[in-house]
């Protein structure tokens, strides 16, 4: 990644922060986007400099109307005229279920799959070709979740990067989904402050312990890498192992 640039949106915490740390020591420049917590992303910029990175902080409301559009005038002043290499779009917010009100709905699907979309098509210029795109989905698109309405945002995302991987592979730029288990962040508390969580999660995953931020950044670094070159338009499960099955003989 040396002499290359990285956009991680929602990197201020948790996976994101993760992603922007890895791509950083990797050699890259990187745009750490954050919505509201200017502390934590200044936070994740200095531990990247302080490690011998390069990073700046970009605010952006995706939540809002023009968010993409004070996202990408951020993006573009910290480039100052080089090109994007990588985008992830990473950044996200979780619930509800089917007790949902309009306007929450419309939130969760503005940030989660308007945002995303929108970013993409507005950095497409800014994008080098044989670039790469890393949109951040989850293991809800396949196993049953009660936050109906955030599992709908991440099946789209799901199958907006097989619809533009096919689109924009003229351009030798690649576009992949990676779908985490069940991981520590900021949206997981539960996993520490639920007394017992973290081990039953452990009891469903074949490799017998919750996902930690790293796990889901490695596999990122690998999609900008030139060993993904010939991998497009896949959902990379990176989870441990989960739901497999039982992991003990149902009958004796």
């Amino acid at each position: 990644m040396t002499n290359r640039t990285a956009l991680v949106t929602g990197a201020s915490r948790g996976i994101g922060r993760a992603i922007a740390e890895r791509l950083a020591a990797d050699g890259a420049l990187v745009a750490v986007h954050y919505g509201s917590n200017k502390a934590a992303a200044l936070e994740t910029v200095a531990a990247i400099e302080a490690a011998g990175g390069h990073a700046f902080p970009v605010e952006a409301d995706l939540a809002q109307q023009d968010g993409v559009d004070v996202l990408i005038d951020g993006l573009k002043e910290g480039l100052a005229g080089k090109p994007l290499d990588v985008l992830v779009n990473n950044a996200a917010v979780f619930g509800p279920g089917i007790d949902a009100t309009e306007d929450e709905f419309d939130r969760v699907f503005r940030v989660n799959v308007r945002a995303p979309f929108f970013i993409i098509q507005k950095a497409l210029p800014l994008l080098r070709d044989g670039g790469r795109i890393i949109n951040i989905s989850s293991g809800v698109t396949w196993f049953a979740v009660p936050e109906a309405v955030y599992a709908m945002t991440k099946g789209a995302l799901n199958t907006l990067g097989r619809s533009l991987a096919n689109t924009l592979g003229d351009r030798g730029i690649t576009v992949n989904t990676i779908a985490p288990g069940i991981t520590r962040s900021d949206m997981n508390t539960w996993l520490d402050d639920v007394p017992g969580a973290a081990d039953g999660v452990a009891k469903i995953v074949a490799l017998g312990r919750v996902g930690e931020a790293a796990d889901i950044a490695d596999a990122v670094a690998f999609f900008t890498t030139p060993d993904s070159r010939w991998v497009t338009g896949q959902v990379l499960d990176v989870n441990g192992g989960l739901y497999l099955g039982p992991r003990a003989p149902l009958h004796h």
